[in-house]
């Protein structure tokens, strides 16, 4: 560009077109060391962020995974609630319980039977355990009879 620039003073544009050259020259070279500078991530930059990455993954399902638990037994106690409403509405009609939940269903006092939050069917004893005209209940996360924890039984007889 400065080579075709026409100026009133002929010493001007010498001082112009070695100045451009020169400037010219300049930027290259720091375009290029720029570059060269700003390729990209290293390796080790890569492994860094993986790694944070990986802490905060492991934070949120440390802090997830109880509360969902929590949320199952809470849910199968629910589902308990209502079937033991279920059950003594049943008794109010018919002036006695019902042999079974497959009655509750059968008889109209509710749409269908739930499972329970582990995919098991609840359990339905009459007599109860100490003395209760009936239990229902789940067998909770290990589908068998006692445990502790998430694998406790979780019904009526709890209260």
């Amino acid at each position: 560009m400065a080579r075709f620039l026409k100026t009133r003073h002929p010493g001007e544009s010498r001082t112009l077109l070695s100045k451009s050259r020169r400037d010219s020259g300049f930027r290259r070279n720091d375009v290029r060391k720029r570059r060269k500078d700003e390729d990209g991530f290293t390796l080790v930059e890569l492994m860094v962020v993986i790694v944070i990455i990986g802490l905060l993954a492991t934070v949120v399902v440390v802090n997830v995974m109880p509360a969902q638990d929590t949320a199952r037994v809470k849910k199968a106690e629910a589902d308990i609630a209502t079937l033991e409403q279920a059950a003594e509405l049943y008794r109010l009609n018919r002036l006695n319980y019902p042999a079974g939940l497959d009655a509750l269903v059968s008889e109209g006092f509710i749409k269908r039977l739930p499972t329970d939050p582990w995919g098991n069917a609840y359990r339905y004893a009459a007599p109860g355990r100490s003395g209760a005209p009936f239990d229902i209940y789940s067998l909770g996360a290990d589908n068998a009879e006692g445990g502790e924890g998430d694998d406790a039984d979780i019904g009526t007889f709890a209260k």
